[in-house]
């Protein structure tokens, strides 16, 4: 997606936002069965390269603003907070749940937490899987701006009126000083890190399709559209025989 915005000329903002008042709190468990067969491939090609791919893409091949607008509560927020603006709704929780499942935080919301937050705070929420307020998270560095749910995509298309109100070149290049920490950082270490939590994957494994929801940790009950659940033909047994024989 990021990329092919990123070549598209006509492009000349972008807001990343979800729907209602959840982020990431579960996988679509059916579509990771194949790590259960075949998990060095899984894990290589839709861990590793599009994981990966997906935030370089984000970082490197966009040359317009990005407004990140965190709508909901659960996990992997650097999908918005790696853009160059964030603003977030006030009564979301976030967290990284990462180490709550046996995983190292590799995949790139670190990066996000360690070039946003204070060091004490982001090895805090990182390695601890704490829950975050919307108040903590401006207070922290994450978002500029909490905004009541009822607002929220009004001071988004505020924003970015404000910023296409600006010349067009200006913008643009303006927006290729700001991110050159982001580029920094996620040359320094986003490879290694993103290796880092697939080797760990095998030393404390947890196949994503066999991973617990989020959602009543951080005590929200979606309204989901499709299904998320294994398909009532698989062999649930085998797959938690998996995990726990991987532990």
């Amino acid at each position: 997606m990021w990329r092919m915005l990123g070549t598209d000329r006509s492009t000349e903002m972008v807001i990343f936002t979800g729907t209602e008042d959840v982020w990431v709190t579960d996988f679509e468990k059916e579509s990771w069965i194949p790590e259960g067969v075949d998990p060095v491939n899984t894990r290589y090609d839709h861990m590793f390269i599009d994981g990966r791919r997906m935030l370089i893409a984000q970082i490197q091949d966009v040359e317009v603003p990005t407004l990140g607008v965190l709508s909901g509560s659960g996990g992997h927020t650097e999908l918005a907070l790696c853009c160059d603006l964030a603003i977030a709704a006030d009564d979301i929780t976030i967290l990284d749940p990462h180490m709550l499942v046996g995983n190292v935080p590799g995949d790139g919301i670190h990066s996000c937490f360690l070039q946003l937050m204070p060091y004490r705070q982001a090895v805090w929420y990182l390695m601890t899987g704490d829950k975050m307020t919307a108040a903590q998270a401006l207070q922290f560095g994450l978002v500029s701006e909490i905004v009541p749910r009822e607002r929220l995509m009004d001071r988004a298309y505020e924003i970015a009126d404000l910023l296409m109100a600006q010349n067009r070149f200006t913008r643009r290049l303006a927006t290729q000083v700001m991110r050159r920490g982001w580029k920094q950082r996620i040359v320094d270490d986003l490879d290694m890190t993103f290796g880092t939590e697939c080797f760990g994957m095998y030393c404390d494994s947890h196949e994503h399709s066999n991973m617990q929801s989020m959602n009543d940790y951080i005590g929200i009950k979606p309204n989901y559209k499709g299904a998320i659940d294994l398909p009532e033909n698989v062999d649930r047994a085998a797959v938690a025989k998996r995990a726990h024989e991987a532990n």
